[in-house]
């Protein structure tokens, strides 16, 4: 079992920054692959960024550029670091762990991030 705590959502005017910060607790997290989904009103929940195990890093064409995902093994935390931020990225942002091997998924409670004018 691993237990997912996400923190750091909140208001934020356009072009503004906000950071994400997800807190994972239990056994064997070394074997999971670390990610963040965003699920905007109506729609279905979608991939933001990723890092593995090693260290590899994906993200969405949509946040490339802008977005930095970054993991702490010591503490087992992972960050999203969320840059010139639209409106479009508003959402409920959800912390999830990926079993390398067997795909089992965890995840978060959300936190919801809001991009306004």
């Amino acid at each position: 079992q691993v237990q997912l705590v996400e923190s750091g959502g909140g208001l934020v005017q356009p072009g503004g920054s906000l950071s994400l910060s997800c807190a994972a607790s239990g056994s064997g997290l070394g074997l999971y692959a670390m990610g963040w989904y965003r699920q905007a009103p109506g729609k279905q929940r979608d991939l933001v960024a990723q890092i593995t195990s090693r260290g590899g890093t994906t993200y969405a064409d949509s946040v490339k550029d802008r977005f930095t995902i970054s993991r702490d093994f010591a503490k087992n935390t992972v960050t999203l670091q969320m840059n010139s931020l639209k409106p479009e990225d508003t959402a409920v942002y959800y912390c999830n762990a990926r079993h390398t091997w067997n795909e089992t998924d965890y995840w978060g409670q959300g936190t919801k991030v809001t991009i306004y004018s």
